[in-house]
């Protein structure tokens, strides 16, 4: 089941990049108390998420914070030194990548996607969430192939 705003992420393990290496993180905690803009893409260094979807987020990071987002996070069916790469070639200090190796947070979230086509088994949909003290406020899901409702303007949109 795929989830809805109104509900509760689910407590899985993601892993932060970080200057000192991959650090666990519960996501339960990580959202506990602060709002947080999050968007996901099917993988890191792939044309789109590279080209617009990342590079949104950098540029409205700003704007986003202004209007109450705490954080900013990015994340993928990739490893974190993967996402820790992505960030310092094209994100920024603004953003906070948690990486999602294994799939367990898009899984429990229902937003996976089949991507053994190219070659790059289970990923994550593209999407964009906000997500306040831990509960969806806004879900923001692609149409395959579509980049328009995950994007940083969208969002501003919506807050």
């Amino acid at each position: 089941m795929t989830i809805s705003v109104g509900d509760t992420l689910p407590d899985v393990t993601m892993v932060k990049a970080t200057a000192e290496g991959p650090q666990p993180v519960q996501s339960g905690e990580f959202f506990a108390g602060k709002k947080v803009a999050l968007f996901s893409v099917p993988g890191a260094f792939t044309p789109t998420c590279s080209a617009k979807h990342l590079p949104g987020f950098v540029e409205k990071a700003g704007e986003l914070k202004e209007k109450g987002v705490d954080e900013i996070v990015g994340t993928a069916v990739n490893d974190a030194f993967v996402m820790g790469a992505w960030n310092s070639a094209a994100g920024s200090q603004d953003i906070t990548m948690l990486a999602d190796g294994n799939a367990h947070f898009v899984e429990a979230v229902g937003l996976t996607m089949d991507g053994s086509g190219f070659g790059m088994g289970t990923r994550g949909q593209r999407f964009s969430m906000v997500v306040n003290d831990g509960v969806v406020e806004q879900l923001n899901v692609e149409a395959p192939g579509d980049f328009k409702v995950s994007s940083a303007e969208h969002m501003l949109d919506q807050l």
